[in-house]
């Protein structure tokens, strides 16, 4: 009975490691690389985790976001993670941001980068919005 409770108290611990805020996401899924300006068509199955990658170097303004959370029947939001390149302070990397397919259907998911915004949500300078953009990514879920 004691190892019983204690095999449970173990299994518990190892579930919970991690759920908490500010938890990496380790499996990124399948990955689709976008860009400001561009389209890109993704598929995946039902269960499967998918991330819409863009480039992101903060410490020369970029700022991305997601626009809106798609419909839930067919891809849940997880979070976003950023990865760096690894080139020192100022070398930039990686924004992902991380789905569940759900079920069958169509998406149309928009990410925002809002270039040299600070905390706002639009650009205050014409040199802003010139430089802002956004990526479309069409994911169907089959």
């Amino acid at each position: 009975m004691k190892r019983r409770t204690a095999v449970a108290a173990a299994l518990l611990a190892s579930a919970l490691t991690g759920c908490g805020a500010g938890s990496a996401v380790n499996d990124l899924g399948t990955v689709a690389k976008g860009a400001k300006g561009s389209t890109v068509r993704v598929e995946v199955r039902q269960g499967d985790r998918f991330s819409l990658a863009v480039a992101e170097n903060a410490s020369v303004g970029d700022h991305w976001s997601l626009e809106a959370v798609p419909d839930a029947k067919v891809a849940s939001y997880i979070s976003k993670e950023y990865r760096s390149d690894g080139g020192g302070t100022g070398s930039g990397g990686t924004s992902y941001f991380v789905f569940n397919a759900k079920h069958a259907g169509t998406a149309e998911i928009r990410l925002r980068d809002c270039w040299r915004c600070g905390g706002a949500a639009t650009p205050a300078t014409e040199e802003s919005r010139r430089e802002s953009g956004e990526a479309l990514f069409q994911v169907t879920v089959k």
